[in-house]
């Protein structure tokens, strides 16, 4: 499997594990509880493959920035949360820093 689609399932495992743990109530709940255990599990199990492939400074970078940029938008779309010009212009940055690793990573 090509490392940059395994990465691309870590920051999907990593989200659904996220969202499971505003789910799981402080860990009171069950169901969701055990998925945020599986979500991490698979993201960190994930991410570790790509080390092995992916410069560890552009893996991280594009692991956490888009993992953090997708879950501020679960939370505005499913949660409710407050969408402003400085959360969007935030959100904008990280994604523009990622880029930038991406194509220094790449040189």
């Amino acid at each position: 499997m090509p490392a940059w689609l395994l990465l691309i399932g870590a920051v999907i495992m990593e989200v659904i594990g996220t969202t499971a743990l505003k789910l799981s109530d402080g860990f009171t709940r069950l169901a969701p509880s055990i998925v945020v255990v599986i979500g991490y599990g698979l993201a960190f199990t994930a991410l570790a493959f790509v080390l092995k492939r992916i410069e560890m400074g552009v893996a991280y970078a594009v692991w956490a920035g888009l993992g953090t940029a997708l879950i501020a938008l679960v939370g505005v779309v499913f949660f409710g949360e407050s969408l402003n010009p400085i959360k969007i212009a935030s959100l904008a940055l990280i994604i523009i820093g990622l880029i930038g690793l991406n194509i220094a990573g790449s040189h």
